[in-house]
């Protein structure tokens, strides 16, 4: 078994805090941003989609600077947090779980809109011809049905934010205990003399908790498929 030193214990627990919540509050977001990408025509959403897929294709650092514009304390919405609700996001394990959700959103909605794409809609038209309302359809019937994307992007998304780094330390600093993830303490270590062996302890640690995820996405996903199937 590996052993972990306190430090390393403190960044792993941290790490799996950040993801946890990270992916926990862009899930319904992600989840109405690919309803709308994928059940919705207006124009403008070319714009909206490339906005939503931005952290992709651009360096992570830069999601952290805009983050860091945005959400620090004299940003406009740092500001506002600070001064209404006394919330302050950088430097902090919440800003930590921000630049993760930001980064982590694309891929989320990516797998959500893919399979909300290949629900059959005429289902939703059956059950609405029954007399249930959009509401009642979306909750019992297009969810169901679009499980397995749902599972997929909470997966992916939950690694991405696991691995998250440009955009953590742009915004929220290195801080041990507050902001160093796993991604942060591993770079700590291959900076640090004679930190090679806990560096190669972390790295371990990424990869194995990265496999365990996938797996994990793909048999559950697989479990669902079964179940839609059979039903």
């Amino acid at each position: 078994m590996l052993s972990l030193t306190p430090l390393e214990l403190e960044a792993l627990q941290l790490s799996l805090k950040v993801a946890s919540i990270s992916i926990a509050c862009a899930l319904p977001l992600a989840l109405a941003a690919a309803w709308l990408l994928a059940r919705r025509r207006f124009p403008g959403i070319a714009l909206v989609d490339g906005l939503i897929h931005v952290p992709l294709v651009v360096p992570p650092v830069v999601i952290g600077y805009l983050l860091l514009v945005g959400f620090g304390r004299k940003g406009p919405i740092g500001a506002f947090l600070y001064d209404a609700f006394g919330i302050t996001l950088i430097f902090t394990w919440k800003g930590a779980a921000v630049a993760a959700a930001v980064m982590a959103f694309p891929l989320m909605v990516r797998a959500m809109r893919l399979s909300l794409e290949a629900v059959d809609r005429g289902l939703e038209a059956a059950a609405r011809t029954l007399g249930a309302s959009p509401v009642k359809v979306f909750v019992t019937v297009t969810l169901p049905l679009m499980a397995p994307g749902i599972l997929t992007g909470l997966v992916l998304g939950f690694a991405r934010a696991l691995g998250e780094f440009g955009a953590t330390i742009t915004f929220v600093s290195n801080i041990p205990g507050q902001t160093r993830t796993l991604p942060l303490a591993l770079y700590t270590l291959t900076q640090t003399p004679g930190g090679e062996a806990g560096a190669a302890r972390l790295a371990v640690i990424s990869v194995l908790l990265a496999l365990a995820a996938l797996v994990f996405s793909e048999v559950i996903a697989r479990r669902v498929g079964r179940r839609l199937g059979h039903s």
